[in-house]
């Protein structure tokens, strides 16, 4: 049967600093000739584009500009905000999320949940033998199936750490399962850092950043460089003790009647996949415990 964890916080709304801090981010990553402008002449003592820089090209002014890194609360509208993303070259994921920090519009927050419903628990057990989960919006594994179970036992994670981020960041032993770790380790965090920010306040959000960046010298590092994707899907190659690799193609569905939920789908690309993993189904295969 599926297995099923709880989730529960308070919410608030801070937005406008993570907004700031997006900005100085993007700001800070940028070059002057990344953005049409000829090279200093001397040496900065700061990396990256200036406010006054970044100010000009968007056509806003530079005082405003300087209030908006700061945080402070003034205001916004889509034509000023689209010129910056167009300045500081965001893509179009990183373009939604600056929009979605600039509150255009600003949607509630629902409450995040307290677990899967029945219906989707028994969704997992229907996809199998193929691995699945339900992550909540702090990446918190709420449900999932036995195959799940077998590769990555979320249930031996600590108590109030059975997280995806905290599996692929903060337990060493999990991490040598990942062939491709540091690819699929970047674009979880990227997602990971997107979900952040939608959820900016959330005192839960805050104290699970603080705990991986003091478990993870990678976390702390890549964390800074506020990278933001929407989604983990793609490839993922899984080190099995006593069964070699096995490869999947994620596949990442946000819940419809709840799209804080997402489910995690790991499909096996090969046929040679679909094999280990119905043997594992069966139960004839006995897959090592992850040191």
């Amino acid at each position: 049967m599926a297995k099923v964890m709880g989730t529960s916080a308070n919410l608030s709304d801070a937005r406008r600093l993570e907004l700031a801090s997006y900005l100085k981010a993007r700001r800070a990553s940028l070059q002057p000739h990344d953005v049409g402008l000829d090279p200093p002449r001397r040496r900065r003592n700061t990396p990256g584009l200036r406010r006054e820089e970044v100010a000009l090209l968007s056509g806003v002014g530079v005082t405003w500009y300087t209030w908006l890194e700061q945080g402070r609360p003034i205001a916004t509208s889509e034509p000023v905000i689209d010129a910056l993303a167009r300045t500081l070259r965001l893509g179009r994921e990183a373009h939604g999320h600056l929009r979605f920090l600039a509150g255009l519009p600003l949607p509630d927050l629902d409450p995040l949940p307290e677990g899967a419903s029945p219906d989707l628990t028994r969704l997992l057990d229907t996809v199998l033998p193929a691995p699945a989960c339900v992550l909540g919006p702090r990446f918190d594994f709420v449900a999932w199936n036995e195959t799940f179970s077998h590769i990555w036992q979320p249930e031996a994670l600590p108590e109030g750490r059975r997280n995806v981020m905290w599996l692929a960041f903060a337990e060493p032993g999990r991490r040598r399962s990942w062939v491709n770790w540091e690819q699929r380790s970047r674009i979880l965090l990227a997602e990971f850092r997107a979900a952040a920010g939608q959820h900016a306040g959330d005192v839960g959000f805050a104290e699970l950043i603080t705990a991986l960046g003091d478990a993870s010298d990678e976390f702390r590092s890549w964390w800074s460089t506020y990278e933001v994707r929407q989604s983990f899907s793609g490839p993922l190659k899984v080190r099995m003790p006593g069964t070699g690799t096995i490869d999947f193609d994620v596949i990442e569905l946000r819940v419809g009647t709840d799209s804080t939920l997402t489910l995690s789908v790991h499909v096996p690309t090969h046929p040679t996949d679909c094999r280990k993993l119905a043997t594992m189904a069966r139960g004839t295969l006995v897959v090592d415990a992850l040191p």
